[in-house]
């Protein structure tokens, strides 16, 4: 039985992608998680996964074509039903005449949940099934400079969700004397970054405070089963992504430093995967090494919060009764209130400052 691969989501701002080249050709055995294409958007080249195994039976777009999100790329020789797939979901799939293998799960063992089929249905035009034909190049309006991509989603986020903004002064002493001691005794290549020790309490503070890792959609807050952390990466020719560390909560500071070198030089190559666009869960957005106290950032739909970091400056602080100069960080916590209020985002950014406090359990 054929089942379609079709372009998964690239993210809330990215629409169209044109095929560059294929990985993979009719005859090829492939594994869940292969890169079988690279396709280029507004935000450079991007690697496109399967997302169940099979083998490839025909191949429907040839390079050069441009597609939009849900689109029909290839045709796989398999069975449907070997999907980790709930009952709810693949009747939804059915419903709206969707196709999903090419959705990825995030359920247990990576299967496919009903919430996953809402949201690729939202993104792939229900039309029935028909026998498999090359497709000609669907007509689009002009690639968009990646300032109007960026623009639009932005301009949607704060059409759509009522932000709510509170900020923190932190004491980043011991996570800079935690810091500096780590990379005293390392070798250059696994020095980290000073961002990492904010990351990492960022992704502790998520898992002990609900309400800021997930999505809001179709009315409703759906918790993250995990939390995949989204970081603001400024490009080398201008503008910005915000691709995820994947299953962020099971990465140690060390690990996660390295899937941060990693994730900000392929995005500087244009070598991202699909899933690392689509995924995050919670950014984090931090303006370090820049000469600024702080930044306001805006929330990525359908993400509920975004955490925004200044550069970390001296500044006069009382420690037992004296004031002293000390390393300070401000954080800004920009969150929907849709889903939560002042409160909880007072306890959430009180939580990440309690943790760089002690950053030898982190």
């Amino acid at each position: 039985m054929s089942v379609e691969f079709r372009l998964p989501s690239l993210g809330a701002d990215m629409e169209y992608a044109t095929l560059v080249e294929w990985k993979a050709a009719p005859g090829d055995v492939i594994k869940r998680g292969d890169v079988i294409a690279v396709v280029e958007t507004d935000k450079g080249a991007i690697d496109l996964e399967i997302f169940e195994s099979g083998k490839i039976e025909k191949l429907l777009v040839s390079p050069g074509v441009r597609m939009r999100v849900g689109d029909a790329l290839a045709l796989l020789e398999g069975e449907p039903g070997r999907l980790k797939i709930s009952p709810a979901a693949r009747a939804r799939a059915a419903a709206l005449h969707l196709v999903p293998d090419a959705v990825a799960g995030s359920g247990p063992g990576g299967a496919i949940t009903l919430d996953e089929i809402e949201r690729a249905g939202r993104v792939t035009a229900p039309s029935a099934p028909s026998a498999p034909v090359a497709p000609a190049a669907p007509a689009a309006p002009p690639l968009r400079d990646l300032r109007s991509v960026i623009a639009s989603a932005m301009a949607r986020s704060k059409r759509e969700i009522p932000h709510y903004y509170l900020s923190a002064a932190v004491d980043y002493a011991a996570a800079r004397a935690w810091l500096d001691a780590h990379n005293a005794n390392v070798d250059v290549t696994l020095r980290m970054l000073p961002v990492v020790p904010l990351l990492r309490a960022v992704i502790v503070a998520a898992a002990d405070v609900g309400g800021f890792n997930g999505h809001y959609e179709d009315g409703e807050f759906k918790p993250g089963t995990a939390v995949h952390l989204g970081v603001a990466i400024a490009l080398r020719g201008g503008g910005l992504v915000a691709p995820a560390i994947v299953d962020a909560q099971a990465k140690s500071p060390a690990t996660l430093m390295q899937a941060l070198g990693d994730l900000v030089n392929r995005a500087r190559s244009g070598r991202l995967r699909s899933s690392e666009l689509a995924a995050g869960t919670l950014t984090v957005t931090s303006l370090g090494d820049q000469a600024v106290d702080s930044v306001t950032p805006i929330i990525y739909p359908p993400q509920v919060a975004i955490i925004g970091a200044g550069a970390v400056g001296e500044r006069p602080w009382v420690v037992d009764g004296r004031i002293e100069a000390r390393p300070i960080l401000t954080l800004s916590l920009a969150a929907d209130h849709r889903v939560t209020d002042g409160r909880a985002g007072a306890r959430f950014l009180g939580r990440v400052r309690d943790l760089l406090q002690t950053p030898e359990k982190l």
